[in-house]
């Protein structure tokens, strides 16, 4: 069933989703050559604690941590631990956030210090793919709209898809109806309407679509070891176009 928010509800959506912005906004001023993930992990907790809320990741069906680190070639739900980030790594951090009985989730991207060409052209083109993406999540659209999106900008720079990771629908829980694929055609999947409130989440990679998962039973990787990209924002649709909760300033996202 697809739970579609009220105005005030959104905006406690919103509130939320500033201390995601807030919490990976540190991590980007914080991720550098020599620091572990878990020394991340830490400080994310600490100022998510700290603003009332609630890391919405620790302890959901069983997860250590309160976000997920996962470098180069893992594509999302690292487990924070004693990797220590490198020169030239590209280090998704993945944060979700519960306020006032509410989730909000957002993940972004970080190159870290000098990356290759290929590898900033693989962000570039993971960011554009999600703006598409958020675009088109508009009242009397379809998830189709935002997958076909999704997919276009991904396939015309000649990256690949992730299809078996999806984004979805959030709000009193982490992971509600309806699934949005980062694939698909115009037109279809489940209609959108105003107060629907969802994650849109490509996940990209340089090479081949295939992940699978290590014995961690978490942390998923590119089979062929390519590079992968993941930004999300959660989004609430509206009549008059797309509403972001948890958007922050480009700079301060910037390592």
């Amino acid at each position: 069933m697809i739970v579609r928010k009220s105005a005030d509800e959104i905006d406690t959506m919103a509130r939320a989703g500033r201390v995601v912005a807030e919490t990976l906004a540190l991590m980007g001023e914080t991720i550098r050559p020599g620091i572990s993930t878990r020394e991340l992990d830490d400080l994310a907790e600490e100022l998510i604690r700290s603003r009332g809320g609630v890391p919405t990741f620790k302890g959901y069906r069983g997860f250590p941590a309160s976000i997920c680190a996962s470098p180069n070639d893992m594509v999302v739900h690292g487990i924070p631990g004693g990797y220590r980030v490198r020169e030239g790594d590209l280090l998704t951090v993945d944060v979700g956030v519960t306020l006032e009985g509410f989730v909000a989730d957002s993940a972004y991207t970080f190159a870290v210090g000098e990356v290759g060409e290929e590898a900033e052209r693989l962000l570039a083109v993971c960011q554009a793919a999600l703006a598409a993406g958020i675009a088109e999540a508009r009242d009397g659209n379809h998830v189709g709209d935002i997958s076909a999106a999704v997919q276009r900008v991904t396939e015309e720079a000649g990256f690949s898809v992730i299809r078996s990771l999806v984004g979805h629908g959030v709000g009193r829980s982490m992971h509600e109806e309806p699934q949005v694929p980062n694939y698909g055609r115009p037109g279809r999947g489940p209609k959108l309407a105003t107060g629907m409130t969802i994650a849109i989440e490509p996940m990209i990679t340089a090479g081949g679509e295939e992940v699978a998962v290590a014995d961690d039973d978490w942390s998923i990787s590119t089979v062929d070891g390519s590079l992968s990209a993941h930004f999300e924002h959660t989004v609430a649709v509206r009549e008059n176009g797309p509403r972001i909760l948890t958007e922050a300033p480009v700079r301060s996202l910037v390592p």
